[in-house]
Parts: C-alpha cells; sequence; structure tokens
C-alpha cells in the first residue's frame, strides 16, 4: 500500500522516473538525479530518504521518527522512519519540496527537455 502511493505521488512530477537500484530500494528521479529514495523491504527501519531544504534540516530532524539520511546526511538528505509522526500531507509536501530542490540544480537543458514533454502531455 505504502509504496504504491508514493509511486503515485513521485510519478506525478515532470520528468519523473523510478528504478530500483541496490536489489531492494525504489528510487524516484528528475533528470537522472535521485529525489527519494524508498526501502521496498518492509523489514528496513527506514522507510525511505529524501532532499530536504538545508535551512530546515536541523528542524525536521527533532520530528519524532525523522534522522539525518546514512550516507547522506552531510548533503542535507533525511531519513524517515517506521514510527514517523509525519501526516502524509507533510510527508507529500517534503517530496515535493526535494523534487524541487533537485529540479533547480538541474542544467537548463535537461529542465527545457522536462519542459517541453510536460507541454506535449
Amino acid at each position: 500500500m505504502y509504496i504504491e502511493w508514493l509511486r503515485d505521488h513521485c510519478m506525478s512530477f515532470p520528468g519523473a522516473t523510478e528504478e530500483i537500484q541496490w536489489e531492494d530500494h525504489l528510487l524516484f528521479k528528475v533528470g537522472g538525479k535521485i529525489f527519494v529514495i524508498s526501502a521496498m523491504n518492509n523489514a528496513a527501519e527506514n522507510i525511505m530518504s529524501l532532499k530536504s531544504d538545508p535551512e530546515e534540516f536541523d528542524e525536521l530532524i527533532e520530528i519524532e521518527g525523522v534522522v539525518p539520511a546514512p550516507y547522506l546526511a552531510k548533503s542535507k538528505w533525511i531519513a524517515v522512519k517506521k514510527n514517523c509522526r509525519l501526516k502524509p500531507g507533510e510527508l507529500k509536501a517534503l517530496i515535493k519540496k526535494s523534487y524541487e530542490l533537485v529540479y533547480d540544480k538541474l542544467p537548463k537543458k535537461i529542465k527545457q527537455t522536462i519542459e517541453k514533454k510536460k507541454k506535449r502531455a
């Protein structure tokens, strides 16, 4: 159920793609850059990792069930644990923000390609 909800939300963003990597992780990307990593293994403690606004990072990791993402915290990524206190709407907003942060750093040419595809759809 959770994976379907996440997939529906992440794939609603222009230019979003998905792929499985590291055997059991579902990655959502834009322009070839990751904006959400989700564990497909139900036993995993962290259900997803995503890029956070650097100005909100310290505040976010104060929320119960939100921690600095392993290996990615230096880049201001957070990990969401199973016991997270975020409501679905709050989580959707964080995912959207992660997408926007990654999209904004893409080269202009890739952004133009995504925009052209968006207009055709």
